[in-house]
């Protein structure tokens, strides 16, 4: 999976951006680069995902295009990126679907959805566009539903949880984080304050700033947490309090899926705009088609349940919580070959970049007695 090509050029690029130091305030990426002065696989994949792709660096290099140096720090980390997914994929026979990555999120959405299809039975005419309690059950039962879904997401997270452990074997990792470090480190995953760029926000077009990117990703990020945070509550409903779904409109576990998929459904939206309207130089080609495919399926996932909300008194109920399910269930099964594993190794770079705090103050301490001497 390794590709020394895009290995070499991202060290050479970032052995420029180590001279010249231009960029030292943009975002993490450039702390990070100024504490090495050779740069391992292990360096360089750390940076790559540490990289949030403001694009800053690229309009206010010196060294970019066309400067025979042709310096694109953005688009060389975005190729690595895709190789890190690649190299740090578990079972590693699989991890040539992330090229594959929208045949294979929609060939499993019709499989998955099929299986469904198959499975569910025809409600009684009683039953039928019923709110009352136990009609989803009536089409597709508890055992089946859970079994299928939980299979799914238990392997998603048992590859990503590989993947992760790959990840931090291979950028060996860092001393063990203090109480202000770990605070720092959460605080950039939380509010994805490297999205703001230098502080003014990304350059999606040009040397134009905005934040409109990271607020876009907070209402995906958020919406998708409301999401899980729903069937959370609606486990706890039925398997602790016994309250059988579907649950009424003004219900927690409701009230939470709305305001989730309705965030995500806006988030998805705005990223897709963005990425069309962007400048491309900076970007990676193969990796934003493998954005688009992530998108479509979590947009899809969003919309499905939201309809199904919306028309689960009717006769359409059996059939939209088919299509549902087996959306839902593809999308798990996609999340450790999918772009959704860069959350994953993204806040592992952002915890080891806190872990590096001390080293970066005492650093800053260092320089500014030299400059007072």
């Amino acid at each position: 999976m390794r590709s020394p090509e895009a290995a070499e050029q991202a060290r050479r690029f970032v052995e420029i951006c180590n001279a010249c130091r231009y960029c030292e305030g943009y975002c993490a990426v450039f702390p990070a680069i100024e504490l090495r002065r050779q740069f391992t696989s292990g360096d360089l994949a750390y940076l790559a995902n540490l990289c949030h792709d403001c694009r800053g660096c690229y309009y206010s290099c010196q060294y970019a295009p066309p400067h025979e140096f042709a310096l694109n720090l953005p688009k060389a980390f975005a190729d690595l990126r895709l190789e890190t997914y690649e190299r740090y994929a578990w079972p590693r026979p699989l991890a040539a679907l992330f090229r594959r990555n929208g045949l294979m999120a929609s060939v499993l959405a019709l499989l998955c959805t099929a299986i469904f299809v198959w499975l569910a039975k025809t409600p009684s005419p009683v039953t039928a566009g019923s709110e009352s309690a136990g009609a989803f059950y009536a089409v597709i039962s508890e055992g089946v539903m859970i079994a299928i879904t939980g299979a799914a997401f238990l392997f998603a997270i048992l590859a990503m949880a590989i993947g992760l452990l790959n990840f931090w074997r291979d950028t060996n990792s860092p001393p063990a984080l203090d109480a202000p470090s770990l605070s720092a480190a959460f605080t950039d995953i939380f509010t994805l304050r490297n999205l703001g760029g230098g502080g003014n926000g990304c350059n999606n077009r040009n040397e134009t700033y905005s934040q409109a990117r990271r607020y876009f990703h907070h209402a995906l990020f958020y919406g998708y947490l409301f999401c899980f945070a729903s069937t959370c509550t609606a486990a706890i409903y039925e398997h602790i309090f016994g309250w059988i779904s579907p649950y009424p409109l003004f219900s927690l576990p409701v009230l939470l899926g709305t305001i989730g998929g309705a965030a995500m459904l806006v988030g998805i939206a705005g990223l897709v705009l963005i990425k069309v309207t962007a400048d491309p130089a900076p970007a990676s080609r193969v990796l934003l088609h493998i954005d688009y495919c992530f998108l479509v399926l979590l947009f899809v996932a969003a919309a499905t349940g939201l309809l199904l909300l919306a028309l689960r008194g009717t006769a359409a109920m059996g059939a939209l919580l088919a299509v549902h399910l087996g959306v839902i269930v593809s999308l798990f099964l996609t999340l450790p070959y999918c772009k959704f594993v860069h959350g994953i190794y993204r806040a592992a770079a952002l915890l080891r970049y806190a872990a590096e705090r001390p080293r970066r103050l005492q650093n800053t301490a260092a320089a500014t007695q030299q400059v007072g001497a």
